[in-house]
C-alpha cells in the first residue's frame, strides 16, 4: 500500500476495516451518506452501522489495495466469508474528508 496514494477518508476506511472498528468506520461516512452493496444500499448512520457490522466487522474484512484512480479503489478482501480472498472496486465520492456515497461491486 506504501506506493498507493489515498484520499484521507479512504486511507482510513481501509484501516478502520483491516482493525474491525466500527466506530472509526462509521465516523468516516458523512451525513446522508449512501452505501450501496450486493444489490442494496445502505442511506444513513444506522443502516450504514448495520452494514458495517454485517459486511465488514462480522466476516473480519481484511482489505489490501492495489491500485487507485478517479475515486476508485480496487481491493483484495479476505476474511471469513467463501472463497476468499476476492477483488472487488470501491467506488468513493468523498467531500470535507468524509465518504458522501460508497459503491461496491466485485471485481
Amino acid at each position: 500500500m506504501s506506493d498507493i496514494t489515498l484520499p484521507k477518508a479512504v486511507d482510513t476506511f481501509i484501516a478502520a476495516t483491516n482493525a474491525h472498528d466500527a466506530n472509526v468506520l462509521a465516523a468516516v461516512f458523512g451525513d446522508g451518506a449512501t452505501v450501496r452493496d450486493d444489490g442494496k444500499a445502505w442511506v444513513g448512520e444506522a443502516e450504514i452501522r448495520e452494514w458495517i457490522q454485517g459486511h465488514l466487522i462480522n466476516p473480519k474484512v481484511v482489505l489490501t489495495p492495489t491500485s487507485f484512480a478517479d475515486d476508485r479503489l480496487v481491493a483484495s478482501g479476505d476474511g471469513d466469508f467463501p472463497g476468499g480472498p476476492l477483488s472487488f472496486a470501491f467506488v468513493f465520492d468523498i467531500k470535507d474528508d468524509l465518504i458522501t456515497d460508497l459503491a461496491i461491486e466485485p471485481v
